[in-house]
């Protein structure tokens, strides 16, 4: 199993997991985004995105598909080293929630409320020392 480090106001968290799914609301029209990731190597690949509506710059590309109320599409560029959330105040937009084997957790019960950004990447081969989960 490959391991997720997630950075953030200078603590790192690793899980295990292989895939996993990033949810969060959209701070202007309030509806539900998730993406589905997969770790590849060293490397983060995006295999899915979804969004539950459209407006205000979140509008699904032309091949989306609407499915069980959700557009869902393939990302062209899906690979990534890394990806950088930023948090916005809870009372605003809630927070990032991050899912793995079926388990939700919000971001803020993983590293500290106040870390923005917080980095997500695939740990180094030499991190399994001090593995944590969440």
């Amino acid at each position: 199993m490959s391991l997720l480090c997630i950075a953030g106001a200078g603590v790192t968290v690793r899980i295990a997991a292989t895939v996993f799914t990033l949810a969060w609301t959209h701070t202007i029209e309030k509806v539900p985004w998730e993406e589905d990731w997969r770790i590849e190597g060293h490397r983060l690949m995006l295999t899915q995105s979804r969004i539950k509506g459209s407006g205000a710059g979140m509008e699904p590309p032309p091949d989306a598909r609407l499915e069980d109320g959700f557009y869902r599409w393939a990302p062209a560029d899906p690979y990534r080293t890394e990806v950088i959330l930023r948090r916005a105040p809870v009372e605003i937009a809630g927070d990032w929630r991050l899912c793995v084997d079926g388990a939700c957790r919000r971001l803020g019960e993983i590293v500290p409320v106040e870390a923005d950004p917080v980095r997500l990447s695939v740990c180094p081969d030499d991190a399994t020392d001090g593995l944590r989960s969440p």
